[in-house]
C-alpha cells in the first residue's frame, strides 16, 4: 500500500501554497492561476480548518501539487456560479457538506430548521434538499465533459439503495440520481489522491475501477467483462431454514469475491429483503475481509468496492498539519459561523468508532478501526491554536467521534482482519480489545502542562462502559476536564430498546455514576451528569417509555432538550424503522416483526414521556397511562409519574371560581 504522500507532486506545485483556497477569479488571478485543476463544491461555508471536509480535502490535494478552487454554497437555481471559477482541468469534487443535507435542514419531526450552523450568519435555506444530487446535475450542465466525483457523508450513507425518511420510500443509490462518474465513501483521502493523479496522467475516469472505498455504475453489457475471474456469491434471495449465507466457499479468496445483493427494485418492494440487504452490507465493512458488493438498479449495476484502508498515524498527522489558516474565508468579513465557533478551539485526536450503535452513522462512514494522531502532533496543534484570535487559554475539546477510544485497538491484527462483529463492545466488550486508557491519560497530562493552557475540556461523547474499566481515567477526567457538567448517553433504561440500539444495560451507568460522584467529591467539586435519551427508537414500546420516565423522576432528572429518533440513511436502526425487522440477526421468510413507534401521535407521546415534568404534556400522559392500565401512576406520590387533573370549581353560570385567598 502506497503512503498517502509518496507520489511525485503534480507540476502545478510550483505555484506554491495558497494563503487560502480561492473562491473567485480575482483570488485566482492574485495567485497567478489561469485555471483550477480541481474545483470542490460544498454545501457548507468554507472554513479553512481540518474539521471542515472540503478544507481538508482541498489542502490535501494542494499538497499533491494541484490547484484547488472552492465553490461554497452556490446558488443552485441556475448554472452561472458553477462556471464562476472556469472549467476544471481534472474534475469537480461534490459534497453536501459535513452533514446530510436532509438532516441539516429538517428536524426529526420533519419541520424545516430556521438556521444552519454551517452557514455564515447561521442563515437557513442556503443549500438545496439532496444537495449532492442538485450540485452534480448543475456541474454536468456547466461542463458536460468534466468528470464528477461525489463524496462526503451524504454520498457515503446513500451509496446503496436506501430508505429515505423524508420521502418515506426506498431511493436508488445517490450515484444514479447524481449522474456522477465515481462515488468515494468514508474517509476518502487515499482514493481522492489516487483519482487526481490518475486523471492527471491522462487515464479516463471510466477506467478507474479498482479503488477501495469507491462505487461506480456499470451498464448491463459491461457486467460480464467486469466479473470475469470473480467468484460470485448470490445473496439476492432470503436464506431458507438454517442455511447460512455470506461465507465465501473454501479455496476462494475473499478479495476475488463479489456478493450480489437484492436489486433496488426488490428491496423497494419487499421489506424483508431490505432488512436482509442491510444486514449483509453491515457485515461487509471491515477493510480486512470485506468483499465487493453488486446491486442491480434497472439496466445498470452498482459496483461497490471494499472499504478504504485506514490511514496510519504518520499519514493522519500530516493531513491535520497541512497549512490551514483555521479561520473562515476572508470574504465572510467576520460573519458568525456557529459550527466554526464550536470547534474553533477544539482538537480532533482520532477517527472512527467501534461502538456500533445502530442509530449512529459514524461507523458506516469512518469505520470501526480507530485512526489515531500522534501525541506530538496533537500538542503541536495546541501550540498553533494559541495564535488564533480570541484564544483565552481554554481548549474546548480534545476528542473525536468518541472521547475515550484513543489508541484502542484489537490486540491481534490477524483476529481484527478476520472479524465480522458489528460492535466490539456489545453485548460485552470483546476480550481481544485493548481498552487501556493510559495513552489518553498521558496526553491529557502533557496537554495541561503546556504554557498558556488554562483548562482543557472534554466535550466529545464518552463511552462509559469503557471508562469504568479505568478508574484512573475517570479520576483524571473528573478532576481536571469537566466544567461542572458531563454529558453522557445511556439512551434508555429498558433492555428491549437497549438491545436494538446495541447499548449496555443501565447497571453500567450506575457504576460510572458512582465513580463520577466519588472522584468529584474527592476533588472538592460539585459536578453533575447530564444523561441523554432517545425517544421513539425502533423496538421501544409505550411501556418502555413509561418505565424510563418514572426512572427519570426517581433519579431527579428533568431533560430539557429531547429528540425523537431520526432515521438517517443506511443505519441499522433505520432498517428496523422501515422494515419492522431486526437486521442484527438472520432475516428469514418467517422473521417476526418488531414494535416501531411511528405516526405523529406515538412519536409525540414517547417524546412527552421524556418531558414528564412539563405540564403541557400531562393531559397526553394521563390518557396514555389510563390506556396502558397504569392509572395508579397518576398522582403526586413518589411512585407516580404525573399529578392528577385538578378539577376547577365553577359557579352556576359555568365560570371558573377562584377559591384562593384574595391578594391584598
Amino acid at each position: 500500500m502506497k503512503s498517502l504522500f509518496s507520489r511525485r507532486k503534480y507540476w502545478a506545485h510550483r505555484f506554491g501554497v495558497a494563503p487560502v483556497l480561492p473562491m473567485s477569479r480575482e483570488e485566482m488571478d492574485e495567485l497567478g492561476w489561469d485555471s483550477c485543476d480541481i474545483i470542490l463544491i460544498t454545501g457548507d461555508g468554507y472554513v479553512d480548518h481540518p474539521s471542515f471536509g472540503m478544507a481538508l480535502v482541498g489542502r490535501l490535494l494542494e499538497s499533491q501539487g494541484f490547484r484547488v478552487g472552492i465553490i461554497s454554497q452556490p446558488e443552485w437555481q441556475c448554472v452561472d456560479q458553477f462556471r464562476s471559477l472556469g472549467k476544471p482541468n481534472l474534475f469537480f469534487g461534490v459534497t453536501a457538506g459535513n452533514m446530510d443535507s436532509m438532516v441539516n435542514r429538517y428536524t426529526s419531526d420533519q419541520k424545516i430548521r430556521k438556521d444552519d450552523a454551517y452557514t455564515p450568519g447561521g442563515e437557513g435555506g442556503r443549500r438545496p434538499d439532496r444537495s449532492t444530487i442538485v450540485y452534480s446535475q448543475r456541474c454536468r450542465e456547466a461542463y458536460n465533459e468534466v468528470p464528477i466525483i461525489i463524496g462526503g457523508i451524504e454520498a457515503s450513507l446513500r451509496r446503496l439503495a436506501h430508505y429515505d425518511y423524508w420521502s418515506d420510500k426506498v431511493r436508488r443509490s445517490i450515484l444514479v440520481d447524481a449522474r456522477a462518474d465515481l462515488l468515494l465513501y468514508g474517509n476518502a483521502e487515499r482514493a481522492i489522491v489516487e483519482v487526481a493523479h490518475r486523471l492527471a496522467s491522462g487515464e479516463p475516469v471510466e477506467t478507474i475501477r479498482d479503488l477501495r472505498g469507491s462505487a461506480y455504475l456499470l451498464k448491463s453489457g459491461e457486467l460480464s467483462e467486469s466479473i470475469s475471474g470473480w467468484d460470485i456469491l448470490d445473496l439476492s434471495e432470503l436464506p431458507k431454514g438454517e442455511r447460512s449465507s455470506g461465507n465465501t466457499r473454501k479455496g476462494v479468496e475473499r478479495s476475488h469475491t463479489v456478493i450480489t445483493l437484492p436489486s433496488f427494485e426488490q428491496v423497494k418492494g419487499d421489506k424483508r429483503l431490505y432488512a436482509h440487504t442491510s444486514r449483509f452490507f453491515h457485515l461487509e465493512t471491515n477493510p480486512g475481509n470485506a468483499r465487493a458488493l453488486l446491486q442491480p438498479h434497472g439496466d445498470q449495476q452498482l459496483w461497490l468496492n471494499p472499504p478504504p484502508e485506514p490511514l496510519t498515524t504518520e499519514e493522519l498527522d500530516r493531513v491535520y498539519e497541512l497549512p490551514y489558516t483555521r479561520q473562515p474565508h476572508p470574504s465572510y468579513k467576520g460573519a458568525r459561523l456557529p459550527a466554526y465557533e464550536m470547534i474553533r478551539f477544539s482538537i480532533n485526536i482520532m477517527r472512527g468508532c467501534f461502538g456500533g450503535c445502530t442509530f449512529c452513522s459514524i461507523t458506516e462512514h469512518e469505520g470501526r478501526i480507530i485512526q489515531n494522531r500522534s501525541e506530538s502532533s496533537i500538542l503541536r496543534e495546541i501550540e498553533e491554536i494559541k495564535s488564533i484570535p480570541g484564544f483565552t487559554g481554554n481548549i474546548s475539546d480534545l476528542g473525536g467521534p468518541t472521547a475515550n477510544m484513543y489508541r484502542m485497538r484489537c490486540k491481534s491484527r490477524e483476529i481484527e482482519s478476520a472479524c465480522r462483529r458489528l460492535s466490539c463492545v456489545y453485548p460485552e466488550i470483546c476480550k481481544h480489545m485493548d481498552t487501556n486508557h493510559q495513552p489518553l491519560i498521558n496526553l491529557y497530562r502533557k496537554a495541561r502542562e503546556l504554557p498558556g493552557v488554562k483548562r482543557i475540556f472534554i466535550a466529545s461523547g464518552l463511552r462509559y462502559d469503557l471508562a469504568v474499566r479505568s478508574p484512573e481515567y475517570i479520576e483524571e477526567l473528573v478532576t481536571h476536564h469537566v466544567g461542572g457538567y458531563l454529558k453522557i448517553a445511556p439512551e434508555h433504561t429498558e433492555d428491549g430498546p437497549l438491545s436494538k440500539m446495541m447499548k449496555p444495560g443501565i447497571d453500567v451507568f450506575y457504576r460510572f455514576r458512582e465513580m463520577f460522584d466519588r472522584f468529584s467529591k474527592k476533588a472538592g467539586k460539585e459536578q453533575y451528569l447530564i444523561p441523554y435519551f432517545i425517544a421513539a427508537h425502533p423496538g421501544t414500546t409505550d411501556r418502555d417509555m413509561a418505565d424510563l420516565a418514572l426512572w427519570l423522576k426517581k433519579n431527579r432528572f428533568r431533560p430539557d432538550q429531547v429528540q425523537n429518533f431520526l432515521p438517517t440513511p443506511m443505519s441499522l436502526a433505520t432498517t428496523m424503522y422501515h422494515s419492522t425487522h431486526n437486521p442484527l440477526r438472520k432475516i428469514k421468510g418467517d422473521t417476526d416483526s418488531m414494535p416501531i413507534p411511528k405516526g405523529g401521535r406515538r412519536r409525540r407521546l414517547h417524546k412527552a414521556f421524556l418531558r414528564y415534568h412539563d405540564p403541557n404534556n400531562w393531559p397526553l400522559l394521563r390518557q396514555a397511562l389510563k390506556d396502558m392500565g397504569l392509572s395508579s401512576w397518576i398522582g403526586s406520590g413518589k411512585e407516580q409519574l404525573v399529578p392528577a387533573e385538578q378539577k376547577r370549581a365553577r359557579n352556576r353560570y359555568g365560570k371558573v371560581v377562584n377559591r384562593g385567598r384574595r391578594k391584598k
